[in-house]
């Protein structure tokens, strides 16, 4: 085990300094040597890149976890703000907080790169079939309307993941055990104390923001499942969950691909993102070098050199990697990446404004300390490239000439049904994976109810059900990344509320009177500005101090997406008269 830390019996203001000062020093050390280690096993998965990432890992997280329990010893001295907030945030910074035994941290570090490599290298081989990877079956369930076919894929994918369930379960209980060690009840009340709130008062915002969209995610959820009667017929209940093998996502996470049978009449725009991308021969750094402007055209300067020389921005055909997107900050200063396996599609048009959001980001808090090098509340880093997104408007792409005008006001049900397809639907997903690992971690669902505990809380908040009988012997929550991966995901629905909000506090800023959803701020200078001032506070001050730089309002608000789908909303209303609603 770790040797015991000699505390102090009156430690200083001083002490407190140095120790603050050597701290930063080292995690940036072992997170730039972690980050490379990391880079690697994800572009080239395999049996050494997997031990050399775990290694690693493992370092960083020994350094985390030693300077975590050192900082109890400055628990009852008096420190200014800034070196309190240092102190705060060296224990909440572990996503794993690993038991302090070697041998307990090193199997933490292996089971988690163990338990990513096989998502990574995760595949379905139908009998007599060629074998087909996440990309195969993403597309499969993007463009198939054949029930049997989309049955399975759907199941096919779920294959990969019930060798994960025992290596999981271990992985929450050393995680727990890590916890405990730092004061925390479980790793869930870890997670959920990183807020600047008491971590039960985080709990009760999130189910106020829940009661704010409720509303508007269940009149969308039953014009789905009344369109998507009309195509299937009786395997799609009148007033039940929806079949999640039907929404054109793996996960039903994303309904977008619902929209030609969901679609309104006379409602086509006009265009299609992804042919006008085809048709110009765009290619994928080409995508990137589009998003990329859009940030220059707010005053951001542009991606260094080497974020052209190193990011994946394809998949290899030699060599298995984890396409899952991401954007890394290697360095923490310069060496920002992309790793994405991008196709020629309007969906990663937007994939990429999102990833370069968070590459922007993390050079806006490069001058922080160490320590404040991240985003306000994780929410943030993944809000701002969606905010952006959100600007991808058909007025955006009059100016980069790829449409010639604007579609009249009348195409807006259109678009915005597509958009609330992506937003609106995701919402209840991002905040049931949480909702579901918060109470694996607390011991409220044991292992041998995991998936049993899944499907409810799918049906609860989301309601979708499995297409077909589901048991123990299925782990189908590690059939997605970031569960596979341990990423927290409460970011996820965080950052669908806050992108609204940013997005209406931008639109205003720029000037624009015109509803909503028609409002980009491509160009805006004074846009970018006020951006870039919340941007480069980081991780410096509490997330409400961030917020209000650029809202001014200190308190998360999911009436910007009510207003933004507010003509939607409407129409939706209009369409369910008469029909079920609810499940």
């Amino acid at each position: 085990m770790l040797a015991p830390v000699a505390f102090a019996a009156a430690p200083t203001l001083e002490d407190a300094r140095k120790f603050l000062d050597d701290a930063e020093r080292t995690l940036l050390k072992v997170s730039v040597d972690a980050g490379h280690a990391d880079w690697v096993e994800a572009t080239f998965i395999n049996y050494d890149t997997d031990i050399l990432s775990s290694q690693a890992d493992d370092r960083a997280l020994e350094e985390s976890i030693r300077l975590a329990r050192e900082a109890t010893r400055f628990d009852h001295l008096k420190l200014p703000p800034e070196m309190a907030r240092k102190m705060m945030l060296l224990k909440l910074g572990l996503v794993l907080a690993a038991p302090s035994d070697p041998a307990l941290r090193e199997e933490v570090s292996k089971l988690a790169v163990s338990l990513q490599g096989t998502y990574g290298k995760g595949k379905w081989c139908p009998p007599e079939k060629q074998c087909l990877d996440i990309e195969d079956i993403t597309r499969v369930m993007a463009n198939s309307t054949n029930p049997t076919e989309l049955l399975n894929a759907w199941a096919g994918w779920r294959t990969i993941s019930p060798p994960m369930r025992k290596d999981f379960a271990r992985l929450v209980d050393l995680s727990n055990r890590g916890a405990r060690e730092l004061g925390f009840k479980d790793t869930g009340a870890m997670w959920r104390a990183k807020y600047d709130m008491p971590p039960d008062e985080f709990a009760r915002e999130l189910d106020r923001l829940w009661d704010q969209v409720r509303p508007l995610y269940v009149s969308l959820h039953a014009y789905v499942r009344w369109k998507l009667r009309e195509k299937y017929g009786d395997i799609v209940p009148a007033n039940g969950p929806i079949p999640a093998h039907l929404l054109g996502n793996i996960w039903a996470q994303d309904w977008t691909n619902t929209y030609k049978l969901a679609a309104p009449a006379n409602a086509d725009p006009g265009y299609d993102l992804t042919e006008i991308l085809k048709s110009r021969h765009i290619d994928q750094v080409g995508m990137t070098h589009y998003a990329e402007n859009f940030f220059k055209s707010l005053g951001f300067a542009p991606l260094p050199k080497t974020f052209w020389e190193r990011s994946l921005f394809v998949k290899p055909r030699d060599r298995d990697v984890v396409c899952h997107p991401s954007a890394w900050d290697i360095d923490y200063v310069e060496d920002v990446r992309l790793k994405a396996c991008l196709d020629i599609t309007g969906e990663d048009f937007y994939t990429v404004h999102h990833e370069l959001g968070h590459n922007f980001y993390q050079r806006a808090y490069d001058r922080q300390p160490f320590l404040f090098r991240d985003s306000a509340n994780d929410g943030f880093h993944e809000a701002i490239g969606d905010t952006i997104a959100l600007s991808v408007t058909p007025a955006y792409l009059v100016k980069l000439g790829f449409i010639r005008e604007e579609p009249d006001a009348s195409k807006d049900i259109g678009l915005l049904l597509n958009k609330a397809l992506e937003k609106v639907a995701f919402l209840p997903f991002g905040l049931m994976i949480d909702q579901w690992r918060w109470k694996v971690f607390s011991g409220e669902i044991p292992p041998d109810k995991y998936n049993q505990a899944w499907w409810e809380l799918r049906r609860k908040y989301q309601g979708i059900a499995p297409p077909g009988p589901r048991s123990e012997a299925d782990f189908d929550p590690g059939a997605k990344y970031h569960v596979a991966a341990n990423v927290p995901y409460m970011r996820y629905f965080l950052a669908d509320i806050l992108q609204f909000q940013f997005h209406r506090a931008l639109a205003k800023i720029a000037g624009c009177t015109e509803p909503l959803n028609r409002c980009s701020i491509y160009g805006n200078q004074e846009a970018g500005r006020r951006l870039n001032a919340m941007l480069e506070m980081g991780l410096s001050r509490p997330w409400q101090d961030a917020l209000f730089e650029l809202t001014g309002a200190r308190e998360m608000d999911a009436t910007a997406i009510r207003e933004y789908f507010a003509p939607l909303q409407k129409w939706l209303d209009e369409q369910n008269r008469g029909k079920p609603v609810g499940w």
